[in-house]
């Protein structure tokens, strides 16, 4: 008989593991573990072997910051050659956010994340929350050598991580891929479809090595545009130490240029060698400047488009760009290149058939 997999979990906080108290829902040491221990289906042998290693404190996913990525990319880095694969429990508010950033943060990655978290607590009767622990720890336990990646799943989707998205507050079906397909979907089956997933991204032969790139000493940020918005406010946004900033436009990258003032905070930022990439607002396509007139008039200005980026990984890989110490020319060219998958290249054209392995097949 085969060993079975090991996966090491970072227990970040989150809805998941929360209890209730006179103050509402709250994160409590050692409930996570307490909780899965009373489960039987958690000690099932179809699983993999799994630990639990926790946040001190926990943290609702609303307090996450750069040094809490970090956190969650070192524990991984220092448990990398003994684990198969990592489970990052999370909260959900902030989780596209954090695995947009580990997508950039753990270099030469060669075995497979999966962020999960739950809209309901584990400890309440009807709850998200042990289906997706389960189904996560069934993935990476079975499929440990084909996925090499940071993803998300929840509900029935395996998502790309800096493609994910959270669209609902009340929905278990918390989050979506609108520019990407899912990489596997969950039913009655799994069903994957290897050739959307990224190939291990190691350097070296040994596969248990992982570089982890610290984010958050870059200034970057982002700017949602709207109607009514006065150039005192952006010219705020952009000014120093401003080093990037994510724009979010109309559209397919539109904006109100004609506003002299609008346009003269963009001129003079780009001017200083700020960085400003646009995405677009709508949850589905693409912000493609050379569109439009107005869109064209940002490009003009040095605005440089961010295609079909999610704001969420346009932010992380802004972060990461500066942390490699980059000029601001060779960011705006790497900005609109697919590092790791978070930014769609032109297609061959081919159809893409899922290929589907079923519950009782093994990892090979």
């Amino acid at each position: 008989m085969s060993q079975r997999p090991k996966i090491f979990i970072v227990y970040t906080g989150g809805t998941i593991g929360m209890r209730k108290t006179a103050r509402g829902y709250r994160p409590e040491p050692g409930n996570l573990q307490r909780l899965l221990d009373e489960i039987p289906r958690f000690a099932d042998a179809e699983l993999p072997e799994f630990v639990i290693e926790e946040f001190d404190p926990l943290l609702d996913s609303s307090n996450m910051t750069p040094a809490h990525w970090l956190q969650i990319a070192d524990m991984i880095r220092r448990n990398y050659a003994e684990y198969d694969g990592f489970l990052v429990i999370h909260g959900t508010d902030t989780m596209a956010f954090s695995a947009a950033a580990l997508s950039f943060m753990l270099e030469d990655l060669a075995k497979p994340v999966i962020l999960t978290g739950s809209q309901v607590p584990l400890e309440e009767t009807i709850n998200d929350a042990q289906h997706n622990l389960l189904t996560s720890l069934l993935i990476l336990g079975r499929y440990h050598r084909q996925l090499a990646e940071v993803m998300i799943f929840f509900d029935s989707l395996l998502l790309r991580g800096n493609r994910a998205r959270k669209v609902s507050v009340d929905s278990f079906a918390a989050f979506a891929s609108p520019n990407y397909p899912p990489l596997g979907r969950v039913g009655i089956e799994i069903a994957l479809d290897p050739r959307l997933a990224l190939p291990p991204r190691a350097r070296t032969p040994d596969l248990n090595m992982l570089e982890v790139v610290e984010l958050g000493s870059a200034t970057v940020g982002t700017f949602r545009l709207f109607p009514g918005l006065k150039p005192a406010l952006l010219e705020a946004v952009l000014a120093p130490p401003i080093q990037g900033v994510v724009l979010e436009c109309y559209g397919a990258g539109n904006a109100p240029t004609a506003d002299e003032g609008f346009m003269a905070a963009i001129q003079a930022a780009t001017a200083r060698d700020v960085v400003i990439v646009a995405v677009t607002q709508p949850t589905r396509g693409s912000a493609d400047l050379s569109l439009y007139a107005t869109g064209r008039a940002l490009l003009d200005a040095g605005v440089v488009s961010g295609f079909d980026m999610t704001a969420e990984a346009a932010l992380a890989k802004l972060f990461y760009l500066f942390e490699k110490g980059f000029s601001p020319e060779r960011v705006k060219r790497l900005m609109q290149q697919s590092l790791v998958g978070e930014l769609s290249v032109p297609s061959d054209g081919e159809p893409r058939n899922w290929v589907t392995w079923t519950v009782a097949d093994r990892h090979g």
